[in-house]
C-alpha cells in the first residue's frame, strides 16, 4: 500500500435533485467516512471533501416540472442531504457545492487553460430544436418510442425499460419535453475534450496504481472494458442555461458539460476549506504535492469519471504547469446496494431515504450493518429483518453485552474503581494478546479498503472478550479469589477501551458514550489506533456510570417498517411483475441429478450479440479453461456489470449456437417477484472451477 505524507479523500458528489438514500450510503459515503475516521485515529494529515453535484438536465426537468429556478431545487437538496450526512456522522472536513462561484471560476480556469493551448476543438453537429420554446435541446429533454423495444417513454440518452445507451436521433416519433413540439435538426457547435489522445497514459497510470495500491477488480475490469473500446473525444459544452457559463465570447447560451465541472468539485470544495480556515493556499498541499496519497471513493456507476475522465484532465492540466496536480491512487467502489430484494427506485416509492430513516432510528445501526452488509465485491441486499438481527443479536448481544456485564460488574462490586491486575494466568495472556494483535489485523483490512473484514477482527475481539468473561466466573472468584476476580474485571475494562476506540470509524456515537462511561477524557475518536490494544487504564482509575449502549430493535419497529413496504407495493405496483415461482416440473431421479455438473465461472469478458437485443456474449474462466456461453439476459444485465462477477454454470452441458454465436454451457438464473432475472452465483468467494454440490 502506498504510504504518503497526507491523504486526501473524495466521495463522490451526490446529485442535488433528490435525497439520500441507503444505496448512496453503502456505495460511496460509508467506507469513505470509515476510512477517514480510521486514518485520524493513525495520527495522519487527512481531509476529507465532497459536496452537492447541482448542475445537469436533470435539475432543470425538476425545475421547470414544479415552475421555479433550477437554484431553487439544488437549494433544498443541498441542505437536506447535507442535514441528513450530519445526521448519519460523516466526518467531512467540508461539504461545498458546485453553485458556487468559486466552484464557477476553478471549472472556468481549466476550460480557458484548455481551450488557449488548443487542447479543445469545435465541431459543428446536428442536434434537435424547439421552435416554440426557441431552445436547443439536451438529450434529456427529447422523448420519443425506442427503437429496441418499442417504449414509448424512452429518453434521449437512455430507454429506461430496455436499458439501450441512444442519441436523441435514434428515437421513433421524438417530441420536446418543454413544448410537446416535433423538434428539429439544427446545426449547432460544441467544443470537445480529446479523451482519447490520453489512452496510452491512462492505462499505464492504472497499472503503475494497481501495482502499488491494489485496485478492486471490479473497478480494474469497468475501466478496461472502456480501453477496449477505444477513448472517444467528449463533448465539453452543452446548450443549456444552467450551468457554469463557457467563458468563450460568442457562447453566452451554452455551459461547461457536467461531466466535466462535477469532478472539479472536489479541488473547488478543498479551496472552499482552505479559504475557511483563513489560510486560502492550504489547498495546495493536498492536490499539489507528489507526497499526497489521493482517494476517490465513489459507487460502480462512476467508476469511469474517476478512472479515465478525471485523470485525463489532470494529465492535461499537468502537461503545461510546473505544480503538479495529484490523480488518484485509488479509486475503491463498490457495487450496488438494493433494498428486500430489488433497486432502489424512487419512482415506485420502493427504497428509504436517509433522512426518513433516522426518524425512526438512530444512525450507529445502520452504520454497523451497512459496513457488515458493504457491496464491496458484488451487490449485497438490505432488509429489515436482517437490520434488526444485525443490531441485536451482534451490536447489542456481542458488544454492548460485553460493555454493560463488565462495567455494571465494576461499579456493582467495586465501586466503578478499577480493581488491580495480580499475576496472570494463560488465558490472561491469551485475551490481552489477541487485544494488541487486533489493532494490526483489523488495520491491515482498514488499510486495503476491506471494511467489512476489518469490523469482523474487532467484532472477534469482542466475542472472544465475552468467552473470557464467562471462563473467568467473576461472580464466583469475587468471593473464592478475590485477586483473581480483581485481575478478569482490570483485563475486561482495558479490553472495552479498546473496543471503543476500534469500534468508533464504524459507530461513532456509541463509542463516545462509552468513553463517557469508561470516565475517560477527550473523545474516542481522538485517541490512537496503534496503541489501543495497550492496557492503559491505571489502577484505581474511577469509570463513569455504566448504561446500556446498544438498544435492542423491538419486532414491532420492524413489522411496521413491512407494513409501510407492503402500502408502498400496493400503491406502485411494477408493470408486467411475473409469479415468483413457476410451476413445478416433472419430478426426476436422484441419478438424473447427479448428471448435471456445476461449476463456479468467473466472467472475464462481455458484450452485446449483434442484433439481439436479449443476448449477452459472455467469456468464462472455469478453472483454468476458457470457456463461451450465450445468455439471454441483455435486457436485465449491462455488459460491464457482469465482468469479474462469479457465477455457477451447468459446465456438461452440450453445445449450442445462438444467433450464430457458439455457447458452451449455460448460466444459473432467478426471476424475482419483478419478474426481472438475477444471476446466480457463491454467496461467498471461492475458487472458479469449483463444483457445486
Amino acid at each position: 500500500m502506498i504510504q504518503a505524507e497526507r491523504i486526501l479523500v473524495t466521495a463522490a458528489l451526490p446529485y442535488a435533485n433528490g435525497p439520500i438514500h441507503l444505496g448512496h450510503l453503502a456505495g460511496a459515503y460509508l467506507p469513505a467516512d470509515i476510512y477517514v475516521r480510521y486514518q485520524r485515529l493513525k495520527a495522519r494529515d487527512i481531509i476529507f471533501m465532497c459536496g452537492s453535484d447541482e448542475h445537469g438536465v436533470p435539475i432543470t426537468i425538476t425545475a421547470d416540472k414544479e415552475g421555479v429556478r433550477p437554484q431553487v431545487v439544488v437549494d433544498r437538496y443541498h441542505e437536506a442531504n447535507k442535514q441528513a450526512f450530519s445526521r448519519f456522522g460523516m466526518s467531512f472536513d467540508n461539504y461545498s457545492r458546485t453553485s458556487l462561484p468559486l466552484h464557477h471560476v476553478t471549472a472556468q480556469e481549466f476550460f480557458k487553460d484548455f481551450h488557449a493551448r488548443g487542447i479543445l476543438t469545435e465541431r459543428k453537429e446536428l442536434q434537435f430544436y424547439d421552435g416554440e420554446a426557441k431552445k436547443f435541446l439536451p438529450d434529456r429533454y427529447v422523448e420519443g418510442t425506442c427503437p429496441v423495444c418499442a417504449n414509448t417513454e424512452a429518453r434521449g440518452d437512455q430507454c429506461e425499460k430496455c436499458g439501450t445507451y441512444l442519441s436523441p436521433q435514434q428515437l421513433v416519433n421524438p417530441r420536446s419535453k418543454i413544448s410537446g413540439a416535433v423538434p428539429e435538426v439544427r446545426e449547432t457547435s460544441h467544443w470537445y475534450f480529446p479523451l482519447g489522445t490520453y489512452q496510452k497514459r491512462l492505462e499505464a497510470y492504472i497499472h503503475d496504481r494497481d501495482a502499488r495500491d491494489g485496485w478492486k477488480e471490479n473497478v480494474l475490469n469497468y475501466t478496461r472494458g472502456w480501453f477496449k473500446e477505444g477513448l472517444q473525444d467528449r463533448a465539453v459544452t452543452r446548450d443549456l442555461d444552467w450551468g457554469v457559463p463557457v467563458p468563450l465570447k460568442g457562447y453566452e447560451t451554452k455551459v461547461i458539460y457536467v461531466w466535466f465541472d462535477a469532478v472539479l468539485g472536489y479541488i473547488s470544495s478543498t479551496r472552499e476549506w482552505a479559504q475557511q480556515k483563513g489560510t486560502p493556499d492550504a489547498w495546495r498541499r493536498y492536490w499539489l504535492d507528489k507526497n499526497t496519497k489521493y482517494v476517490a471513493f465513489i459507487g460502480k456507476d462512476n467508476v469511469v469519471f474517476h478512472t479515465i475522465v478525471f485523470p485525463a484532465m489532470l494529465m492535461a492540466w499537468n502537461d503545461a504547469h510546473t505544480e503538479q496536480y495529484v490523480l488518484p491512487d485509488n479509486v475503491p467502489a463498490n457495487e450496488f446496494l438494493n433494498f428486500e430484494g430489488q433497486k432502489f427506485s424512487k419512482s415506485r416509492g420502493w427504497g428509504i431515504d436517509v433522512d426518513e430513516f433516522l426518524s425512526r432510528f438512530p444512525a450507529d445501526p445502520l452504520r454497523y450493518y451497512l459496513c457488515t452488509s458493504l457491496p464491496e465485491y458484488r451487490d449485497s441486499d438490505f432488509t429489515w429483518k436482517e437490520f434488526q438481527a444485525k443490531n441485536n443479536n451482534e451490536l447489542a448481544d456481542i458488544f454492548g453485552n460485553f460493555v454493560n456485564r463488565t462495567l455494571a460488574f465494576c461499579a456493582r462490586t467495586y465501586a466503578g474503581v478499577l480493581p488491580a491486575r495480580e499475576s496472570l494466568n494463560e488465558r490472561d495472556n491469551a485475551i490481552l494478546d489477541l487485544a494488541g494483535r487486533t489493532p494490526v489485523k483489523a488495520g491491515e483490512y482498514m488499510e486495503g479498503y476491506h471494511f467489512r473484514d476489518g469490523v469482523g477482527e474487532v467484532m472477534n475481539l469482542a466475542r472472544a472478550a465475552n468467552k473470557y468473561f464467562n471462563d473467568s466466573e467473576p461472580w464466583k472468584t469475587s468471593k473464592s479469589d478475590p485477586a483473581r476476580c480483581g485481575t478478569t474485571i482490570n483485563i475486561c475494562t482495558q479490553v472495552v477501551r479498546t473496543l471503543a476506540i476500534l469500534m468508533s470509524p464504524v459507530v461513532p456515537a456509541a463509542c463516545e458514550h462509552l468513553w463517557g462511561m469508561l470516565g475517560l477524557t477527550g473523545k474516542a475518536a481522538g485517541q490512537s489506533w496503534d496503541s489501543a490494544g495497550m492496557p492503559a487504564l491505571p489502577v484505581g482509575h474511577k469509570l463513569g456510570t455504566p448504561a446500556i449502549l446498544v438498544a435492542k430493535i423491538e419486532d414491532e419497529a420492524i413489522e411496521r417498517e413491512l407494513k409501510r413496504l407492503g402500502q408502498a407495493e400496493e400503491a406502485a405496483p411494477i408493470a408486467e411483475a411475473k409469479p415468483a415461482t413457476d410451476p413445478p416440473k416433472p419430478t426426476i431421479t436422484f441419478d438424473d441429478f447427479r448428471k448435471v455438473d456445476l461449476r463456479v465461472a468467473r466472467v472475464v469478458g462481455a458484450e452485446r450479440v449483434p442484433k439481439s437485443d436479449k443476448l449477452l456474449k459472455l467469456q468464462i474462466e472455469v478453472g483454468s479453461e476458457k470457456r463461451q456461453i450465450v445468455a439471454g439476459i441483455a435486457q436485465h444485465y449491462a455488459p460491464e456489470s457482469l465482468v469479474g462477477k462469479s457465477i455457477i454454470v451447468v459446465y456438461n452441458l452440450q453445445p449450442a449456437k445462438l444467433m450464430g454465436q457458439e455457447s458452451q454451457g449455460m448460466l444459473l438464473a432467478a426471476s424475482d417477484k419483478t419478474g426481472n432475472l438475477v444471476v446466480l452465483g457463491p454467496a461467498g468467494e471461492i475458487e472458479s472451477g469449483s463444483t457445486v454440490k
